[in-house]
């Protein structure tokens, strides 16, 4: 069940753009970034880096968006720890961001709230800014050999 499930909605996209001449690189790169920039701790601007990534570097928006959406469960999950480590490598010490610091900050000064806020997912994203070119590579580099298998069986024999 799982089984077919991940053939028909991953597999088989990925088949079907390297029918359409999307090469096993290009592919490789747009599941690699949208592993990495679907993860980035601010919600919301993740689908913004996507869109941007696949104009810069000529990427399948589909594809690049496609990864950016299935790892949502996964930015979710990694929100905290981004935020802890935001605050060890980055924040002073005296405050740790709790929802409950956070709704006390509002209801004694709101604007002081979001610019804790603020710095807080700030400095989470300057984590996840020192982790994602490694998550990257990383992605990138495991995804290729079994990408450019797939690209051999299913690709015309004109190509590579």
């Amino acid at each position: 069940m799982v089984q077919a499930y991940w053939h028909r909605k991953i597999i088989e996209p990925i088949i079907a753009l390297l029918k359409q001449g999307v090469t096993y690189q290009k592919i490789a790169l747009s599941i690699a970034l949208g592993i990495s920039l679907g993860i980035f701790p601010i919600l919301g601007i993740s689908t913004i880096l996507c869109v941007l990534a696949a104009v810069v570097f000529r990427l399948n928006l589909l594809a690049i968006q496609l990864v950016n959406y299935l790892v949502y469960p996964l930015q979710l999950l990694l929100l905290i720890p981004f935020l802890r480590a935001g605050e060890l490598l980055l924040s002073d010490a005296r405050v740790t961001v709790t929802l409950n610091t956070i709704v006390e900050r509002f209801n004694a000064d709101w604007l002081g709230a979001l610019n804790l806020l603020w710095e807080t997912l700030l400095h989470a994203a300057v984590v996840w800014l020192l982790i994602s070119p490694i998550i990257t590579l990383l992605m990138y580099h495991l995804l290729k050999p079994a990408l450019r298998r797939l690209y051999i069986q299913f690709s015309p024999a004109t190509r590579e």
